[in-house]
């Protein structure tokens, strides 16, 4: 498992990860702008998921969808910017990737804009066989509900 600095500390202890701290940073995402508060907590809680906490703040968050048998998606990894580059992501990826209940899938997979150089030093890769994949976009739909004046 890769290190924290000093004064950092990982937990994947679900009782621990705070919601409201991991939609602060999402809602201003380019993943997820906007995003509602009770869907994140509907995602945490349906998630395997992983934090960084620093002087009692969480300053990172990760989780993993999975059936925990075949696949996994690993979504909303991010770290607050005043403490980026300090191998915080790398700890996180490391971290879900040794979880128990993740071990022996036979497909991980992932969307990024920026972090390609991260997630090919665990392993990720250009997908084989790009042509056999396929998405189902349905854009916002999670935006707040228009309000008729």
């Amino acid at each position: 498992m890769t290190a924290l600095p000093e004064g950092y500390e990982l937990t994947a202890d679900q009782s621990r990860i705070d919601a409201k701290a991991a939609h602060a940073y999402l809602a201003r995402s380019y993943w997820s702008p906007g995003v509602a508060l009770d869907l994140i907590e509907r995602a945490l809680a349906n998630s395997l998921c992983v934090a960084v906490f620093h002087d009692g703040e969480q300053i990172a968050f990760a989780r993993v969808i999975s059936d925990k048998a075949t696949f996994a998606w690993l979504a909303d990894v991010h770290v607050l910017e005043e403490h980026r580059g300090k191998g915080i992501s790398k700890a996180m990826v490391a971290a879900l990737l040794a979880h128990p209940e993740l071990q022996g899938l036979r497909r991980w997979a992932l969307s990024t804009l920026d972090a390609h150089e991260l997630y090919r030093g665990f392993g990720w890769d250009t997908p084989a066989y790009p042509e056999r994949l396929m998405e189902r976009m349905a854009p916002g739909a999670h935006a707040p509900p228009v309000v008729q004046a």
